[in-house]
């Protein structure tokens, strides 16, 4: 088995943590606060992934760092670029190999099903930021410096989805509880959402797969769906009676974001959400070696986790059809 190294322990960089301790593997889990799961084979290290001459001494010996990490959106251009340039020293130093969480924002715009063979043409800020991230990447593992990949989700659904996920508790918690769900998009346009687990598949996967390093690949992404869809298998499968759900208008959008750094920063990619967004995962399903859990499956899944965590909705779980 070999040792794994995490910074991040939020929805993704704490079930990895999880998945890979039950492989197995030894694993480390960085944050600012020294905060994850407890459980055997986890250990836990509070510093600033920043610091490069910390994280040099944390992977030393690493077969693999995983950057899970997901600063504040307004913090972006701020936090990301010393945290990147930390990580491709721990890689450089250590041998070990880079795993990066990223996102679809480098692409910008686009028409049609985005691959990872589309230029990063980002024009908006977060999405140059992610973008100069990978560039830097690839320009070490082509030198030979390291062996570095970057694996890229959809927005997320799913088990441990946080309040700012679209189909994460803000939706669910309303409908659990009989009331109208309030979503910030049209709730009728089609978007490729990523299942939260599969993230965690498909991150080990890249980790542990040659031909997955030194380029960018799709997390396995389930065909797009609407936030109408999505809620109402969520109440057929909870056995609760059929969502209503109500759009924030754009202008109380606008005005909750003068309180809110997140809200205010929707704006520069909400270009996602006005038409349909959609991603190509066929070229990763065949090098990763899975395809997509199924949304039924998914569903249910997440209907589970959703009663554990909040007790809400007690109806008996209808297996999906």
């Amino acid at each position: 088995m070999g040792k794994h190294v995490i910074v991040g322990a939020g929805q993704v960089g704490g079930g990895l943590a999880e998945t890979l301790a039950e492989r197995g593997h030894e694993v480390t889990l960085v944050t600012r606060s020294g905060s994850g799961p407890e459980r055997p084979g986890i250990s836990r290290v509070a510093a600033d992934a920043a610091d490069v001459a910390v994280m040099r001494r944390v992977t030393e010996g690493a077969d693999v760092l995983y950057n899970c990490m997901n600063p504040r959106y307004h913090r972006w251009p701020i936090d990301w670029p010393p945290v990147a340039a930390s990580l491709l020293a721990a890689a450089e130093s250590s041998g070990a190999v880079l795993v990066t969480l990223g996102c679809l924002y480098g692409y910008g715009p686009v028409d049609g099903p985005m691959t990872e063979d589309l230029p990063l043409a980002a024009t908006g800020t977060k999405g140059r930021v992610r973008a100069r991230m990978w560039e830097e990447m690839r320009a070490a593992h082509e030198a030979g410096r390291v062996r570095a990949t970057e694996v890229r989700a959809s927005d997320y659904y799913g088990p441990r989805s946080s309040d700012q996920s679209y189909l994460g508790p803000r939706l669910l918690e309303p409908l659990f509880a009989g009331k109208t769900g309030l979503v910030l998009s049209d709730p009728d346009i089609p978007h490729s959402y990523t299942y939260l687990p599969d993230v965690v598949r498909a991150l080990a996967a890249a980790a542990e797969e040659e031909r997955a390093w030194g380029r960018p690949w799709h997390v396995p992404t389930a065909p797009p769906f609407t936030i109408r869809e999505y809620a109402v298998r969520v109440c057929e499968a909870a056995g609760l009676p059929a969502p209503r759900l109500r759009r924030l208008p754009s202008w109380a959008l606008k005005a909750a974001g003068l309180g809110s750094p997140f809200l205010r920063e929707l704006g520069e990619t909400r270009y996602q959400f006005d038409r349909p967004y959609v991603l190509d995962s066929a070229a990763s399903q065949a090098v990763l070696g899975f395809t997509p859990t199924p949304v039924e499956d998914a569903v249910k899944e997440t209907v589970v986790w959703w009663r554990g965590r909040t007790g809400l909705g007690r109806a008996a779980v209808v297996s999906p059809a």
